[in-house]
């Protein structure tokens, strides 16, 4: 922002080239709880699909060590070849569910924003270890907001589990006394439901979150009028440079058109708006416009036409139709070939009939 220039002063939305300036420097829409969202959800998914599998093997495998335990040996081999056993048995239980949370962690950062590669935000900044800055960031908006969000999340998954564990809570004190199968049953059970109700709540909490994380990124990105200008003159270029070249072109045209005029075979009028020259020789496939104007133009070109003996039709329709349709050093369109040809053919008439004499 340059000096003297405030917030207040970025009132206009922001460019595209604005926008993609932002994702290149890493400044992204963020939303964690939308991530959080997305591996709970995966999680709940994971636990309602192999919940029975995993607990099936596990306990199978458990139930085995309590059933031939007095054949455990004691010394530090046989522990050993147990706990390898049961390693290997929790990660083949674990490992597909932990692979499709780590997925799911990954789209929970992508859907919200295209891959971003930028080394800019490990740059080390003053703003991070400044005590000034760690305090406005402390007493930030954007503070209120997490405190706000930590705050509907504990009051909302708080309510959610006593009012599911609370009609439980003699079930639960029985698990002391009861069969690991069972104990599973009802901790996936339990589990099922409570992972139920926190996407449902985890879910408002995302949208919201992510709906305000837009709006603040949004609104970082805006621009005031003085750097919008700026940007034009780098992508467009300076409006009064740009001007002066287009009027340099214009006058390099007209004295190529003035000078071209003389060589015309014929100017066709529509006697003070409109002029076109034309210039049509034998072997040449149609008509070339040499030049055209309106107004003052037309009068140029009347003028420097009339000094060199250049036949002046007046034919408004043509000539309107003429200037219109064709560009200077371009042959004129078919539909005007038999117009232009009468016209032509009737100067052609014209000098014959003058050499005669």
């Amino acid at each position: 922002m340059a000096e003297g220039e405030n917030d207040s002063d970025r009132s206009e939305d922001p460019s595209a080239k604005r926008l993609e300036e932002a994702l290149e420097r890493g400044d992204v829409v963020k939303s964690q709880e939308v991530s959080t969202w997305f591996v709970i959800g995966a999680g709940a998914l994971m636990l309602s699909a192999f919940s029975s599998q995993m607990s099936g093997g596990l306990s199978t495998t458990l139930r085995g060590i309590v059933a031939n335990s007095y054949q455990i040996p004691v010394d530090s081999r046989g522990l050993m070849v147990m706990l390898s056993r049961i390693e290997s048995e929790v990660l083949a239980a674990i490992a597909l569910p932990l692979g499709v949370l780590a997925l799911a962690a990954l789209i929970g950062n992508v859907i919200q924003h295209r891959l971003v590669w930028s080394a800019e935000s490990l740059s080390p900044k003053f703003s991070k270890i400044s005590p000034l800055a760690g305090a406005k960031r402390l007493f930030s908006m954007q503070a209120l907001v997490n405190f706000v969000k930590g705050l509907a999340k504990i009051l909302g998954l708080g309510a959610v589990m006593t009012a599911l564990l609370w009609p439980q809570r003699h079930r639960l004190d029985a698990l002391v006394s009861t069969d690991i199968l069972s104990t599973l049953l009802l901790t996936r059970s339990l589990a099922l439901d409570m992972f139920g109700a926190v996407v449902a709540i985890l879910f408002l909490i995302a949208a919201a979150d992510y709906l305000y994380q837009y709006r603040t990124w949004f609104e970082r990105q805006k621009m005031s009028m003085r750097e919008l200008k700026e940007e034009f003159k780098q992508t467009e270029g300076d409006p009064m440079i740009k001007g002066k070249i287009r009027q340099l072109r214009q006058q390099r045209m007209r004295k190529r058109m003035m000078a071209a005029v003389p060589k015309a075979s014929v100017v066709i009028t529509n006697p003070t708006h409109y002029a076109v020259a034309l210039q049509y020789e034998k072997g040449m496939e149609a008509p070339i416009c040499v030049a055209k104007g309106a107004d003052n133009m037309a009068l140029k070109i009347r003028e420097i036409a009339k000094q060199h003996s250049v036949p002046i039709v007046e034919n408004p329709p043509l000539a309107r139709a003429l200037h219109a349709s064709v560009e200077v050093d371009d042959e004129i369109p078919t539909e005007h070939y038999k117009a232009v040809a009468e016209v032509i053919g009737y100067i052609t008439k014209l000098r014959r009939a003058a050499s005669r004499r």
